[in-house]
């Protein structure tokens, strides 16, 4: 099986070809928001106030900007600033630029303090960043395998259709994307709770076991110190109105996403794993959160499999595409949620449900969309020029 991506110069294929336009500081936001505005092509990322956190939480920052900046949907990148180094060393220039140019695709920097002034710089970072678009489009879709894809997952508004229908058949492509030499990544720590033991299993190496087991640990330590039981406040209410009851029985069901295969890691938010294979990703549920954080992590493609519930006042999905440079294809397992929602899905696997089809056979369906969707096709929700918030999975204090 093979598809049409974009090959970038240190050997990674995407499927899109954006232009990314980023500050290497918080200071100089309004700057790379107004580039991006006025050039066709790009796509913005404005980061959280690096000031007042913490180191790790720093790094985090500072590691999902250059993960998106290397990801390979990325054919070109422009930094703006007030200055090279943006006060924190996890912003200076050799470690946040220097380590971007590492991959070798356009880049080029404009800087406040080297233009004398916004006015100037703003001309400036334009004219760069419409060099650059026109030189990412230079760029010409080759034909590669398979394995050559990174994809994601994400459940969501998660019912009983999700462990019977939806996430089973993401688990087949899953399993034949990594049978095919490709890297898959689930997530949501909050979510295995109660089926962790099965999960632990699947990691062949047992210090990643461990730290698997150490993050739903931490997860639930967390809730324990806030006075609550995690479990009073996972399902969410839209769970129990669909009929989940309890944690444990959300949780067998999200698992059922990942597939059969061993897990090769337990990576932190936005961290790309070493290898190919399945990676699981220590992150919070939030899909304006785990979609930037797959995409940080090299993932080109991210799913969003989402139950809906069996009520027909329903609100129907949103389709926004929180991964910024990494398209999001929505499917959903539920019939009725496919009936209402079919303008905004990309996908519909309740026909395991209502025509009893086996999930291979879905599986399989899936497989030969995700391959049209990387060849170019786009999404339902890329059509629709929505700008959803995001924000990136922070765990520390603001001090």
């Amino acid at each position: 099986m093979k598809f049409l991506g974009f090959v970038r110069p240190d050997g990674s294929t995407g499927i899109r070809n954006h232009t990314l336009i980023m500050a290497n500081g918080r200071g100089a936001a309004t700057l790379a928001a107004m580039v991006a505005k006025l050039v066709s092509g790009t796509q913005l990322f404005i980061q959280p106030n690096e000031n007042g956190r913490d180191g790790d939480d720093r790094k985090t920052i500072a590691r999902t900007m250059i993960g998106l900046a290397k990801n390979a949907n990325v054919g070109a990148v422009l930094i703006v600033g007030n200055k090279p180094d943006a006060g924190y060393p996890e912003f200076s220039y050799d470690n946040f630029v220097g380590e971007i140019a590492k991959c070798g695709k356009p880049m080029d920097t404009v800087f406040m303090k080297d233009c004398g002034g916004f006015q100037e710089a703003l001309g400036l970072a334009v004219r760069k960043a419409r060099g650059l678009v026109q030189k990412a489009s230079e760029t010409l879709r080759t034909e590669v395998g398979f394995g050559q894809l990174n994809m994601a997952v994400k459940c969501g508004y998660s019912d009983a259709t999700s462990g019977m229908s939806g996430n089973p058949v993401v688990g087949h492509l899953f399993d034949a994307l990594v049978d095919d030499g490709g890297r898959c990544m689930f997530a949501e720590t909050t979510e295995v709770i109660g089926a962790e033991h099965i999960v632990a299993k699947r990691f062949p190496d047992e210090a990643e076991r461990i730290k698997f087991l150490q993050a739903v640990e931490r997860v639930e330590e967390e809730a324990r110190s806030t006075g609550e039981d995690i479990r009073t406040i996972n399902p969410i209410p839209a769970n129990i109105q669909a009929g989940l009851t309890t944690l444990e029985e959300k949780s067998l069901g999200a698992i059922a996403k990942s597939g059969t295969r061993p897990i090769q890691g337990c990576v932190k938010y936005s961290e790309v794993p070493e290898g190919r294979g399945l990676y699981y990703m220590d992150s919070w549920m939030s899909s304006t959160a785990l979609f930037l954080g797959f995409a940080a992590a090299g993932s080109v493609l991210n799913i969003f499999q989402v139950g809906g519930g069996w009520f027909p006042d329903d609100a129907m999905m949103p389709t926004v595409n929180t991964g910024l440079i990494t398209p999001t294809l929505y499917m959903t397992g539920n019939p009725r949620t496919w009936d209402k929602a079919w303008r905004e899905m990309d996908f519909n696997s309740g026909t395991v449900i209502t025509e009893k089809e086996p999930i291979a056979d879905a599986g399989e369906r899936l497989v030969k969309e995700v391959l049209a969707f990387a060849s170019g096709r786009l999404t339902k929700g890329e059509t629709l020029d929505i700008r959803d918030n995001v924000e990136v999975y922070l765990r520390g204090p603001g001090l």
